[in-house]
C-alpha cells in the first residue's frame, strides 16, 4: 500500500516577517500619523499577495492579483508615501522587479502637438517599468471640452501597457475623489483596470499637532507650551480656510514659523543659548496671517 503523502506546509507569519513586508508596514505606521483605513487596506493587500505568492511555491492553482491601485483623498494625505512604500512591499514580495517609484503628472505624459504625446508617454513608462507609475491629479489626462487637447492618446497607451504588461509594471492613479469618481465614469477602461481603491482620510486637528510636533522633533525644534497652545489654535483657523492641504499646509506653517524665530533671534540683544535655538515660542506661530485675518 502506498505511503500517503505528507501535506506540505507553511508558516505564513514567518514567511511575512522574512519578506520584509513586516518592516515596511511598521516604517508606514512611524511615519505616518493616523490613517487607520489606509493602512488596514495595506495589510491586507500585502497578505493577499504573500497568500498568492506562497501558493504558487507550493504548486496550488493561483491567480495573479490585479495590482493597479488608485488612491484618493486631500492633498497632504499620505498619498505618495504611501505609494512608495507600495512599491517597496510588492518589490518585497516578488510583484515586481526593482521597487522604484516614478511620480508624474499630466505634464509629463502629455505633449503640447501632434506627434508628442506618444514618445512622452512611452519615456515614463519604460523609466517605470519595474516598478509604480504613480499619476498623481490623473484626472487632469481627460479634457473632453478640448478638442486639440492629446490626454486621450496618452490615455490610451497607458490603458495598453496596464493590460498586457501588469506583470511588470503597477500604476496607482491619485487625486480628489470626486474629481476621480467622474474621471472613471468618463473612461471605463481604467475603472475596470483598478482593483483596489483607497480613500485617504483628512486628518484631524490632534492628528495634525502630533504631525507638527514629529516634524519639528525630526528637525530638533520643539514648541514652548505656549508655541503648541498657538499651534493648535492655528490648525482649527487653517483648516476652516481655503487651499488647506492637511499635512503639506502644517509643514509650510512650520518653514514660516522658523523663518521668524531666526529672524527674532538675530534681531534680540546677547547670547542665544541653545534652548534658544531651538525652541519655537507662540509669536513665531501667531504672527501668521492666519491669525491677522480674525484680528487675533
Amino acid at each position: 500500500m502506498a505511503e500517503a503523502l505528507t501535506p506540505a506546509t507553511i508558516n505564513l507569519k514567518e514567511a511575512f516577517k522574512s519578506s520584509g513586508v513586516a518592516e515596511i508596514l511598521e516604517t508606514l505606521d512611524r511615519e505616518l500619523i493616523g490613517l487607520a483605513p489606509v493602512k488596514q487596506r495595506i495589510r491586507e493587500t500585502a497578505a493577499l499577495l504573500l497568500v498568492e505568492r506562497k501558493r504558487k511555491d507550493l504548486g496550488l492553482a493561483h491567480d495573479t492579483p490585479t495590482l493597479h491601485m488608485s488612491f484618493t483623498g486631500n492633498p497632504g494625505t499620505g498619498k505618495t508615501t504611501v505609494a512608495n512604500r507600495m512599491a517597496g512591499l510588492l518589490h518585497s514580495l516578488g510583484y515586481v522587479r526593482k521597487g522604484h517609484l516614478v511620480s508624474v503628472t499630466r505634464d509629463d505624459l502629455v505633449g503640447q502637438y501632434i506627434g508628442h504625446t506618444a514618445p512622452k508617454t512611452k519615456e515614463i513608462l519604460k523609466k517605470a517599468m519595474g516598478g509604480v507609475l504613480f499619476i498623481d491629479e490623473a484626472y487632469y489626462l481627460y479634457k473632453p471640452d478640448n478638442e486639440r487637447d492629446y490626454g486621450q492618446e496618452a490615455i490610451e497607451i497607458l490603458l495598453q501597457v496596464m493590460e498586457n504588461q501588469r506583470d511588470d509594471l503597477v500604476v496607482i492613479l491619485a487625486g480628489y475623489s470626486d474629481r476621480m469618481a467622474k474621471f472613471y465614469e468618463s473612461n471605463p477602461g481604467f475603472r475596470s483596470r483598478v482593483a483596489h481603491h483607497i480613500d485617504f482620510p483628512d486628518y484631524s486637528d490632534a492628528e495634525l499637532l502630533h504631525i507638527a510636533e514629529m516634524m519639528l522633533d525630526q528637525q530638533n525644534y520643539t514648541f514652548s507650551p505656549a508655541a503648541r497652545q498657538a499651534m493648535e489654535n492655528y490648525i482649527s483657523l487653517r483648516r476652516t480656510q481655503p487651499h488647506f492641504a492637511n499635512a503639506r499646509s502644517i509643514r509650510n506653517a512650520l518653514d514660516r514659523s522658523r523663518l521668524r524665530h531666526a529672524n527674532r533671534l538675530l534681531e534680540a540683544d546677547g547670547d542665544v543659548t541653545t534652548d534658544m535655538l531651538s525652541t519655537i515660542e507662540a509669536p513665531d506661530i501667531r504672527a501668521s496671517r492666519v491669525f491677522a485675518a480674525i484680528g487675533k
